[in-house]
């Protein structure tokens, strides 16, 4: 799992959720893991219910002291925060690889943790498909992604990956670290409702595996498309089509990332 280990973190709290219990123990023998933050973890302002937008800023704020606060009980060191809205980390793909690659050549990075291409959120995916790149463009580079949720076979799945490949590594969670990743969940209070079906008992690792991007990570209903039967823009719905989401990352994989 690496010595100077870089999280691509969609959201704050995605941290916690897939590599909670991996982070202790990478840091017990003696790593240091980094953490870089690719969005706010809190839609556009215009996305929020209208008396709820003179506070985004303040939303936006709190979340970043739940991160903080929660990097700290983690033992993470931060290493870049960013002002992209989530939902649309695909929009700026280009730029927050360019981001993550001066991290990763500046802190002497050699493993990559980051979400595993599962249809939970489209932030989480497009989050894999950088993992891709930065392996593409530092061939030395270890690069593992983790599992945190997915709606295949229409029920929920915490840490447990789609399709197994035999090199997945699991790591059943002792009553102490079980205790540990409830605390950390915690920190989020803004995000208590969007974390209530979290599983604290495992979390579940593999060498990055070769996806098509220009398909849906698997068939049927994702996870972030539970609710878009809702016939108004409720602002805890994702309504982007999974067709859109996966065009543009597919298109970005084709591109590659230039050096």
């Amino acid at each position: 799992f690496g010595q100077r280990i870089l999280i691509l973190i969609p959201h704050p709290d995605d941290e916690v959720v897939g590599c909670a219990a991996a982070i202790l123990r990478a840091r017990d023998r003696g790593a240091q893991v980094f953490g870089l933050f690719l969005t706010t973890g809190v839609p556009r302002r215009d996305a929020l219910w209208p008396w709820r937008r003179r506070r985004h800023a303040d939303i936006v704020a709190k979340r970043r002291v739940e991160a903080a606060t929660a990097m700290s009980l983690l033992g993470l060191t931060p290493c870049g925060w960013s002002d992209i809205p989530a939902r649309s980390l695909k929009d700026h793909l280009a730029e927050t690889c360019a981001r993550a690659l001066a991290v990763v050549r500046g802190h002497g990075i050699d493993t990559v943790w980051a979400p595993a291409y599962e249809g939970g959120h489209q932030d989480h995916d497009a989050a894999n498909v950088l993992a891709a790149a930065l392996k593409d463009s530092e061939p030395a580079l270890s690069v593992f992604e983790f599992a945190e949720y997915n709606f295949a076979g229409g029920r929920v799945r915490t840490n447990t990956f789609l399709s197994p490949m035999g090199s997945e590594i699991a790591i059943e969670l002792a009553p102490p670290e079980i205790n540990f990743k409830r605390q950390a969940l915690a920190l989020y209070r803004s995000e208590r409702i969007n974390l209530a079906h979290i599983g604290v008992a495992r979390e579940c690792f593999r060498p990055l595996a070769p996806y098509d991007y220009s398909r849906p990570p698997h068939a049927g209903r994702l996870f972030y498309q539970r609710f878009q039967w809702v016939p108004f823009r409720h602002p805890r719905v994702d309504f982007d089509p999974p067709f859109k989401v996966c065009a543009v990352l597919a298109a970005f994989r084709r591109h590659g990332y230039l050096r």
